[in-house]
Order: C-alpha cells, then structure tokens, then sequence
C-alpha cells in the first residue's frame, strides 16, 4: 500500500497562489478561507536579498497531534498516511487546532467542523495528483509515494535534500527544498 506524500520546493515557488485557488475550488471553500497559508522568508543584505515563499498546509505528521487529541476520533490516518476528519464525528471542539503545530487547520463557520488540506484524497483514489500539485504552474510541488524508492517524489527527497519544515516537531510527509 501507498505511503503518501509531497515535496514543496521553495526555490521554484513563485508566489501566483494557484495551489491555493484550486484547493479552495477543490474544497468549495469560501474566498476568505484556505487550506494553504503563505509566509515569506527575506534574507541577506542589499543588494543580495533573498525572498523565499513557503507554501505551508497540513503536514499529514506521521504521529499526528491532532489525532490523539481528538476526543471523538473525528481525526483520523488512513494506511495511505493521510490524515482525514470525518465530518459527521467532529464536534467544533477545536482540540486539533490547538494540537496542530503548523496552524493547518479551520474551522467552517457554517457547519463548526475543523477541517484541513485531504491531500485531495478523492482525487488520489481515481489516481490522479492532489489539486494543488496539478495546477502549480513552476512545478514546485511534487506527490507520490513515499514508500516507492523509484517514485519521483522519493527521488526528489534523496536528489534534492528534501527535508521536513520543522523535523524537530516530528515526521512529516510534507518535504521542502530551501
């Protein structure tokens, strides 16, 4: 069985938020609310400044926080590694938000569900790539099977350094190249 997940190469990242409009399509989210959050990095000294633009979203964390801190198991990983919310058991306590180090979840004002990125998971079973990886216009994201040594998102990890944004809260399945 797959092991999925996903590799954000900050380099290539340009800052068009097209990863962030097709996930709110995806999601039929409202404008105000993402799935994906942004946050820029300058470094160095004029005239040698860096801008770095990280795309950050759930990290579908191999021991999620959010998911033992669920008290009715609305959070939960599949064998595939992603982590879902079953919307029909999330009672808006906020528990998983509070739990989540990387911010990655909102709550429906409407409905009071905590939600979060689904690595498109609808899309994946038809076997087709997450919404935000098929619209990225520099290829800065790529998503597969991390269990696969011959995956290209494996290759990229080996090839690339690819390292988790924060390995010392935990493995994640989401890898940057910085």
């Amino acid at each position: 069985m797959a092991r999925y997940g996903m590799v954000i190469d900050t380099r290539k990242c340009v800052g068009c938020y097209a990863c962030r409009v097709s996930c709110q399509m995806q999601n039929e989210l409202p404008v105000e609310e993402s799935y994906i959050k942004f946050y820029e990095k300058e470094t160095g000294i004029f005239p040698n400044v860096k801008n770095e633009i990280i795309p950050v979203q759930c990290q579908h964390c191999e021991d999620a926080p959010c998911v033992s801190v669920c008290p009715t198991k609305a959070t939960y990983t599949t064998d595939e590694g992603i982590v879902l919310v079953d919307a029909d058991k999330c009672i808006g306590c906020k528990y998983c938000m509070v739990a989540c180090h990387y911010g990655a979840r909102t709550q429906d004002h409407n409905t009071g569900v905590v939600e979060k990125c689904r690595f498109c998971a609808e899309l994946v079973a038809e076997g087709k790539q997450p919404a935000c990886v098929s619209t990225c216009i520099s290829n800065a994201r790529i998503f597969g099977d991390l269990d696969d040594p011959n995956s290209e998102v494996s290759k990229a990890i080996v090839k690339m350094n690819a390292q988790p944004l924060r390995p010392d809260l935990g493995k994640a399945k989401i890898y940057y190249v910085r």
